[in-house]
């Protein structure tokens, strides 16, 4: 357990986020894929990216390292025997059963206890009705691979991740007739992502026909991807700028791009919401307390990464907060919506989980360990509470491995304080 630590005032510090993980694991898939070798350039070092990085060289995709942190990827031959580590990185168990049914032998995916229980069914049975061969519907399974696919129409139901839309695409332009995907079902929750995986396959010189609502058209073609900046995790700044709200203080977050399609932009309209003041600087994004700080009525279906961190703010609030459309969290790290409503009231809150939504009335926290399931977002989230209740302890804070190693690091320095 790690005793988060207590804000002694307003928190001020300048934080500078390592690289998004969505865009790096989805420039190391383009990548592996391209036709030439490709640069990634401040690239995120996290269990998540390693494990990802692991894979496509056990694949037979050169994947090296330079002296200044970057990756150089590709250009490889696709192949198989091979066994995938997924951890529990939705990102690779998504990604790489498209890349695996395009290799020339068997593919062999595991991960951890947790991620065998995270759905899968939906991408292995659209890799199924395009052609490829699969043993298991979920963690363990094998793809045997035939060193290509033919690719072709595929309908499915994303309203359990768009990673499932996402994995699909970004094989596709090597598919022999691309791919065009449909959504039928429920909402498709975190369109920032899909919209993510169009951009970078559209820098990468692929066309890409997403016009129509919950239909994407991917071409077959070369793919280019040639060098690639990876911009800062934005969702993991959450943390941080979350605790300038709730101690009234300022946080700049540094190369905050005004630009982007990553779904933590959408920081700068919920916290402000929230009660904050959020301005772009020249070097950055700086979030200021203003001493309030509000509860929210606010659809987060798109953002549900944010889920977490404004959850724990709105235990911090001055007046209730109902987060809306987030059923499909419960198949993440862990049940999202189960295990922030257990651990706030544990800690006596009062939360109630309704299914797709929480409503959270603020109350007086005390002093308990705060368990995180493995769930790295669980752990920023505790340390969040940490700064105004006296007692948090954070079960297992190197889960934050996940995405953001050195959190706690960074935490104490946002605090002024050595690690």
């Amino acid at each position: 357990h790690w005793p988060a630590p207590r804000a002694a005032g307003p928190v001020r510090a300048q934080v500078h986020v390592p690289g998004s993980k969505s865009i790096t694991n989805r420039a190391l898939v383009l990548a592996a894929l391209s036709q030439s070798a490709a640069a990634l350039r401040r690239p995120l070092r996290s269990r998540d990216t390693e494990l990802m990085a692991t894979a496509l060289r056990s694949l037979g995709v050169p994947v090296r390292d330079t002296e200044s942190g970057d990756w150089i990827v590709g250009p490889g031959q696709l192949r198989g025997p091979a066994d995938v580590d997924c951890g529990l990185a939705g990102t690779v168990m998504r990604f790489l059963p498209p890349v695996a049914a395009l290799a020339a032998g068997e593919v062999r995916f595991d991960g951890d206890p947790r991620a065998r229980e995270r759905p899968m069914g939906t991408v292995l049975g659209a890799l199924r009705d395009l052609g490829a061969s699969i043993t298991g519907d979920a963690l363990p399974f094998a793809v045997h691979g035939a060193g290509g696919l033919l690719g072709g129409p595929v309908t499915l139901d994303a309203s359990a991740s768009s990673q499932f839309v996402s994995g699909l695409l970004l094989a596709a332009p090597r598919f022999a007739a691309g791919v065009e995907v449909r959504h039928v079902g429920g909402p498709l929750p975190s369109l920032p992502h899909i919209r993510m995986t169009v951009a970078m396959l559209r820098a990468a010189g692929i066309d890409v026909d997403d016009r129509e609502p919950d239909r994407w058209r991917v071409a077959p073609g070369p793919i280019t991807l040639g060098e690639l900046a990876v911009e800062p995790d934005l969702s993991n700044a959450a943390p941080f700028l979350a605790a300038a709200l709730v101690t009234g203080g300022e946080v700049l977050v540094r190369g905050w791009p005004r630009s982007t399609e990553q779904a933590g932009d959408a920081l700068r309209s919920l916290l402000a919401r929230m009660g904050a003041e959020c301005s772009f600087r020249t070097d950055g994004l700086l979030v200021r307390g203003t001493g309030r700080v509000n509860g929210i009525d606010a659809d987060l279906r798109e953002v549900g990464e944010l889920v977490p961190t404004i959850a724990g703010i709105a235990a911090l609030a001055d007046g209730p907060s109902n987060l809306r459309g987030i059923g499909h969290l419960r198949g993440h790290e862990t049940d999202r919506l189960a295990a922030l409503a257990a651990e706030l009231n544990w800690l006596g809150g009062d939360v109630t989980d309704s299914g797709d939504s929480l409503v959270i009335r603020p109350r007086p926290l005390r002093p308990g360990v705060f368990h995180t399931y493995a769930d790295h977002r669980m752990a920023t989230t505790g340390a969040l509470l940490g700064l105004l209740v006296d007692g948090i302890e954070v079960e297992d804070v190197e889960t934050t491995d996940k995405t953001l190693p050195g959190f706690v690091g960074m935490w104490q320095a946002m605090l002024g304080r050595v690690a």
